[in-house]
C-alpha cells in the first residue's frame, strides 16, 4: 500500500507510531520493520 493522499494517516502495529502525510509522493511508510497500516 503506498502513500496516496495529503491527510492519510498511518499507524505502526508494533509500537503504535502513528503518522499524517503532509506531502504525497508515493512509496511505502515503513516503523518497526513492518509497512504501517492506514487508519484514516
Amino acid at each position: 500500500m503506498g502513500v496516496k493522499k495529503v491527510g492519510e494517516t498511518y499507524r505502526c502495529s508494533v509500537c503504535g507510531n502513528e503518522v499524517r502525510v503532509t506531502k504525497a509522493g508515493g512509496g511505502t511508510l515503513v516503523c518497526c520493520g513492518q509497512p504501517m497500516q492506514l487508519i484514516k
